[in-house]
């Protein structure tokens, strides 16, 4: 069977105005108040992560992690000012449950081993890859919507949570989870 033509040509522009788009804009806004309350979910979460962890790199991990975050708060921040808009948290479901899974493996492992460190590091991924496609989906709509400085302060997050994510995995294959396969 032969495909009909539809007899519309696809638009292939990259990039619109933000007047061109209302609906586009409100769902890009959002998001970014969907990831305001993750980030400061976040800074409020990882103290109690990194208390239960044992490894020292592991620790360090997250403390660099904590820092980064509280950074991406004000970055968030930025965002709202440049949008003309202020700062409002949308609980973010995702997150807390991501935070609640985390928080299950911390109560279900035995505290100073191995194992609970990688059941850290596989809940930390977790939050990492939400983070990655959240700040990638919402970079891809801030230039779209031909929000260039806005698409730069997310575009640096990104970058950061990629790192962070890496840097998980580094420990994980270099240390932890041998160790914990080790244990009884």
């Amino acid at each position: 069977m032969k495909k009909q033509d539809s007899g519309s040509n696809p638009k292939l522009s990259a990039k619109t105005t933000v007047a061109a788009s209302p609906a586009l804009k409100e769902l890009f806004k959002d998001g970014i108040c969907d990831l305001y309350w993750a980030e400061n979910h976040l800074v409020k979460n990882l103290p109690k992560m990194m208390a239960s962890a044992t490894s020292p790199a592991l620790k360090g991990a997250i403390e660099s992690h904590l820092t980064e975050t509280k950074g991406h708060v004000a970055r968030l921040e930025q965002v709202f000012e440049l949008l003309g808009e202020k700062p409002i948290a949308k609980k973010c479901d995702a997150m807390e449950g991501l935070s609640k899974e985390g928080e299950s493996i911390i109560e279900e492992t035995e505290a100073g081993t191995a194992t609970r460190d990688v059941g850290i590091i596989l809940a930390s991924q977790k939050v990492e890859h939400y983070e990655i496609a959240s700040y990638g989906g919402l970079f891809q709509l801030a230039t779209t919507l031909g929000l260039t400085e806005i698409a730069d302060l997310l575009e640096q997050t990104l970058a950061e949570e990629k790192l962070a994510d890496t840097k998980l995995t580094d420990i994980a294959e270099s240390e932890i989870n041998y160790e914990a396969a080790e244990e009884a």
